[in-house]
């Protein structure tokens, strides 16, 4: 599994308070600065942990099960996350047309599928059917 996290750092915001928000969803990706962007990659699905946490506790299975899908391509799958939604420690999805611009979530694996079932799987009623365990992703 790949995670790649990336955002811009507008000149207006403040580069520890970007780097803030992408911690409150993300925080054990290490950020770097790369000219006017933040990113960070890891391999660890533990790294996934707060925002399968997050999408749980705000209720939010099915519109990112919704968004993950829709934004499937082969092997991957893209989220974008408001950033100031982020900063206060919640996961709200975007078209990417917020001022200050998303958080481009980048997600890849042999089976995305899979993969989108643990972060977001199939509900009834608001609750999860099943829910898979990480040691089930160890691919």
């Amino acid at each position: 599994m790949k995670l790649r996290v990336e955002t811009d750092v507008k000149p207006t915001e403040s580069q520890e308070k970007v780097e803030a928000a992408v911690g409150k969803i993300f925080p054990n990706i290490a950020l770097e600065l790369v000219g006017h962007s933040l990113a960070g990659e890891s391999t660890e699905v533990e790294s996934l942990s707060r925002l399968h946490q997050l999408l749980r506790q705000q209720g939010i299975l099915d519109a990112a099960r919704s968004v993950m899908f829709s934004n499937k391509s082969d092997n991957s799958t893209k989220l974008l996350l408001n950033k100031q939604v982020a900063f206060v420690g919640r996961v709200s999805f975007t078209d990417g047309e917020s001022p200050l611009g998303p958080i481009v979530v980048t997600l890849e694996t042999p089976d995305i599928e899979l993969l989108i079932d643990y972060l977001a799987p199939r509900t009834r009623e608001g609750k999860p059917i099943r829910e898979l365990v990480t040691k089930v992703l160890e691919i």
